[in-house]
């Protein structure tokens, strides 16, 4: 049987889509939450894994190496949902042209990532240059409520051997060495700052304003910060 290109070279090349996929399908946490807090895996959905990987089949199936840029956790909403970070089912369909049938929600932070997206040449362009990911790779919700991996610091200290192994392991995927961004000024680039330390994964960091703070705190000032992330961020 002859397969076609594109199926052929995920399954025989070692690209960046292959890799990743291989790595959010086989994320196994083993630690205990704390009472009250339950986990978000989207890739334990069929519909979600599918999703994501017409996602990374579509702007990740090389071997071209990239830099890293952590937000802290999938929210419910948007790669809880969908599989990719700071994607939400709309952007998906409307933006990275990936059809599917839930329903078109909009979240706060995916939007801003998208509209700044979109000045920087669009998502062809920059997830060439970009891999967008998390500090830790599975989501939590407490209460019905997103809840950051260093919320609790009884979930912190849970997760945190998980999150050390799955940070080393996902940077195996093709990640630029030199810099890491950091999506979060405070408490997730503290966070990062010292498992990175301990880790020695990243030769600098440099943090830019979250998102979701933005598009909460700063909407009025909102074009300011997308370019303050172009020149952060530039697809040059």
């Amino acid at each position: 049987m002859i397969l076609s290109g594109t199926v052929h070279s995920f399954i025989n090349m070692k690209t960046f889509a292959k890799t990743i996929l291989n790595f959010y399908e086989s994320l196994d946490p083993d630690f205990e939450l704390p009472a009250g807090v339950e986990m978000m895996n989207p890739f334990k959905n069929e519909i979600t894994l599918q999703l994501a990987k017409s996602f990374y089949l579509k702007f990740y199936n090389d071997s071209n190496p990239r830099s890293y840029v952590f937000g802290i956790n999938p929210g419910r909403l948007g790669g809880g949902i969908t599989g990719i970070p700071f994607t939400d089912p709309l952007q998906l369909k409307i933006v990275c042209g990936i059809d599917h049938n839930l329903p078109l929600k909009a979240e706060l932070s995916s939007d801003f990532i998208y509209r700044f997206i979109k000045t920087s040449g669009g998502p062809e362009r920059f997830y060439s240059h970009y891999f967008l990911t998390a500090i830790c790779p599975l989501g939590f919700t407490q209460s019905g409520k997103n809840l950051n991996y260093y919320d609790s610091n009884e979930l912190y200290q849970q997760s945190r051997p998980f999150i050390l192994k799955t940070l080393k392991e996902q940077t195996k995927s093709g990640a630029l060495k030199e810099t890491a961004f950091c999506l979060g000024e405070g408490t997730n680039l503290k966070y990062f700052e010292a498992l990175n330390k301990e880790l020695k994964l990243f030769k600098t960091i440099i943090a830019l304003p979250h998102p979701r703070w933005i598009m909460q705190y700063r909407r009025k000032s909102m074009e300011e910060y997308i370019k303050h992330y172009q020149k952060v961020l530039p697809c040059d």
